[in-house]
């Protein structure tokens, strides 16, 4: 499906309730696996939570989990532990290239079984569950952090509880802290000091109900709209002003971008403010990556160079995320470098209009690009692929007032 997209007014206002938090649905999913004590309410209804779900509740000897990635991590290590289980995890082309060596590794020191079908230190898995008796382990902690909190989900499930040591620099500490919160907030006890994490044993929870948070990386596609419009008021539930998501630095990143961020009765409102115009925008994004393609996009449309850095694990993501934003907007007429961890922008004063922009894949290349066109026509191919992530989100945008047409 390809979609023709215009916001023709660059007014954009109204009120919309966002999905569940898929980051917080996958690691509640696994721990509610382990501990049926624990319930969920407002679940993600993104393809990758759906994903997970059918996988926990399958019995078949191949689990394919398709373009899944945090399906991936978590489940290697939940099936690793699933006593008298024997499967295949495999998924998509593009999931056989995703490296998982650090993750396979780890286990494998815990007492795993695991084994390669194919290529070494990629999917597919044969995974032959067993119960482990080691309880230490060292991890490399400069690629992914979803290996970190792999472990940490199965960890209380160990006889003697888990001792993770990372060694290097720790990518995305806020989503290891984010799985901390929310095993705490299950009544599962761990700390994270330094460069190790301790998860306490527990053959039971007490009954819990965690209501997930609406999903910050789905609003990061609202504060651009809000930044590249003429005028704007989005309302946005249900969200947190003490958020466990890393991406809700995104408030902050778009304050000097002109959008102001109200917090009241478990809503945001974002609004459209004076401001004046950065030359140069800096930005580590160690801690919450996946903003990196809606930041440069905003730049992009804004006028306003940007260098990015901390982007290392974009690389092995649904696509090259830096390959891709690189070749889209070159393709509008902007200037990108990149390197193994970085982006740089410079834009262009008169984009090219009604390119069609390439997905490669990627749910969040479809969603990052869309806020452009408040400032022209615009075309994204493959358009369904933000399924994986916001279902709704082109119905979103009808509802904000955008004309979007498929051709």
């Amino acid at each position: 499906m390809n979609l023709k997209i215009l916001g023709e007014t660059g007014v954009v206002k109204g009120h919309l309730k966002i999905t569940g938090s898929k980051s917080e649905s996958n690691r509640l999913l696994i721990l509610q696996a382990l501990f049926s004590e624990i319930k969920i309410h407002n679940l993600s209804n993104s393809d990758d939570t759906q994903v997970l779900q059918k996988a926990l509740a399958s019995s078949d000897e191949v689990i394919d989990i398709h373009h899944a990635g945090t399906a991936m991590r978590f489940l290697t290590a939940y099936f690793a532990i699933r006593e008298g289980r024997e499967v295949v995890l495999t998924g998509s082309e593009r999931m056989k290239e995703r490296p998982i060596s650090i993750l396979v590794d780890a286990l494998r020191q815990l007492g795993a079984e695991i084994d390669y079908v194919n290529q070494k230190g990629f999917p597919p898995l044969r995974i032959k569950g067993k119960k482990l008796t080691h309880n230490e382990v060292m991890v490399d902690s400069n690629v992914s952090s979803q290996y970190i909190s792999a472990l940490m989900l199965i960890g209380s499930s160990l006889p003697g509880g888990l001792q993770i040591h990372l060694h290097g620099k720790i990518t995305s500490t806020p989503y290891i802290e984010m799985t901390l919160k929310i095993m705490k907030e299950c009544g599962i006890t761990g700390t994270f000091e330094g460069d190790r994490i301790m998860i306490e044993p527990a053959k039971k929870v007490k009954p819990v109900t965690v209501e997930v948070e609406s999903d910050w990386s789905s609003a990061s596609y609202f504060y651009s709209m809000v930044a590249l419009s003429k005028e704007a008021k989005i309302s946005l539930s249900s969200y947190r002003k003490e958020s466990y998501q890393g991406d809700k630095a995104v408030a902050g990143i778009y304050k000097p971008l002109g959008v102001q961020t109200t917090y009241e009765d478990g809503k945001i409102t974002l609004s459209k403010t004076n401001f004046k115009k950065p030359r140069l925008l800096e930005l580590d994004l160690c801690g919450s990556p996946d903003l990196a393609q809606t930041i440069a996009v905003t730049c992009f449309g804004l006028g306003i160079n940007c260098e990015l850095t901390g982007l290392r694990t974009l690389r092995i993501k649904e696509t090259d995320r830096l390959q891709a934003l690189q070749n889209e907007i070159e393709k509008l007429g902007g200037r990108v470098e990149i390197t193994i961890d970085s982006l740089r922008l410079s834009p262009v004063s008169n984009p090219y209009h009604g390119i069609k922009i390439d997905t490669y894949n990627d749910h969040r290349m479809a969603l990052a690009f869309a806020p452009l066109a408040l400032k022209f026509p615009l075309e994204i191919a493959d358009a369904e692929v933000v399924s994986k992530s916001f279902p709704g989100f082109w119905n979103s945008l009808r509802d904000l007032g955008f004309s979007v047409e498929e051709f």
